[in-house]
């Protein structure tokens, strides 16, 4: 296949693009690149000549880099995705509040421009959904991701952030349940969320969570991976993954008894990674495990009253 090269008086010969069935949208994309006079060549080969694979975040800024956006893309670079973000909030904590959470909304328009030029540059082999944070987000969000139809969606269903109460913002875990959910090919729900999109009373054992993912998946239509994390009885953090064919129950020693911070970001965004390389999400699931369990091992402490995950290299 010949495109036009990158520089002047050259064409170059390339490699087919790793994605053989380009969205109508995509075959239509062109990138400019303007030079003084005026002068602009349309071309897309420059852009996508390389084989790595390519994941967008669709998530919130968390300032101390623990959660959220920051830990997103660090792990997209640790398992060798080159990753993109669409930000959708700030977030920082209030350390004269007890921590509490202060989350300023990305404008509408701000994000719209993020979520179209990462749709227009790149083919996107995944693309993670993390904090939304507001209806209107969420409506702007499946509104374009509707109209893209990316290959892999991952949703991590934040409902409520670390410290806040279950409940907080019932307006946006609807419209989330409404409009995002039926989107996503994999869920990533942690306990909370869990019991939620469920509708279960309670989940006290791994079998309570067994029947909550096949549950969530039978209302989403999702691969699911359901975190019990610290939050069930005994020696192992376990999580659930159920696809509609196949229950497996992966669990590791548990670390401590506290949560960390970016453990559950970082476990949506590892599957994200790993499906964006052509894993099979039973596949992505076990490697998520694997590298949140390492990652809650090298975790990164603070003068804050919790720790962070770190994300370790996959090579490392």
């Amino acid at each position: 296949m010949t495109r036009p090269a990158c520089h002047p008086g050259r064409t170059a010969s390339y490699p087919p693009l790793p994605h053989p069935h380009p969205s109508p949208a995509s075959a239509k994309r062109e990138m400019r690149w303007g030079a003084a006079g005026g002068v602009t060549r349309a071309i897309m080969g420059c852009m996508t000549t390389s084989q790595t694979p390519i994941a967008m975040t669709i998530a919130g800024s968390e300032a101390t880099g623990g959660a959220g956006a920051q830990a997103d893309l660090k792990t997209f670079q640790a398992l060798g995705v080159y990753g993109c973000l669409a930000l959708t909030c700030i977030v920082s904590f209030d350390p004269k509040n007890g921590w509490a959470h202060r989350l300023t909304p990305v404008d509408q328009q701000t994000l719209q421009d993020q979520l179209e030029v990462n749709t227009t540059v790149y083919d996107l082999d995944a693309v993670k959904i993390g904090m939304l944070g507001s209806p209107d987000t969420i409506a702007t969000v499946a509104e374009v991701l509707t109209e893209q139809k990316p290959r892999r969606i991952v949703l991590d269903p934040v409902l409520i952030c670390k410290g806040q109460e279950p409940g907080a913002a019932l307006d946006t875990d609807e419209a989330l349940k409404a409009k995002i959910l039926p989107l996503a090919d994999f869920v990533t729900p942690n306990h909370f969320e869990s019991l939620s999109l469920s509708g279960l009373e309670a989940i006290d054992t791994v079998e309570d969570l067994e029947k909550a993912a096949r549950i969530i998946h039978e209302r989403s239509g999702a691969a699911v991976l359901a975190k019990g994390g610290v939050r069930l009885d005994g020696d192992d953090a376990v999580d659930v993954f159920y696809d509609g064919q196949t229950t497996e129950v992966l669990s590791a020693p548990k670390i401590g008894e506290v949560q960390v911070a970016g453990a559950g970001c970082s476990l949506a965004a590892a599957v994200t990674a790993e499906l964006a390389q052509g894993r099979t999400p039973l596949e992505a699931a076990r490697a998520a495990k694997d590298f949140v369990t390492r990652g809650i091992e090298a975790r990164i402490s603070s003068h804050a009253p919790f720790d962070s995950l770190r994300q370790i290299n996959r090579l490392a």
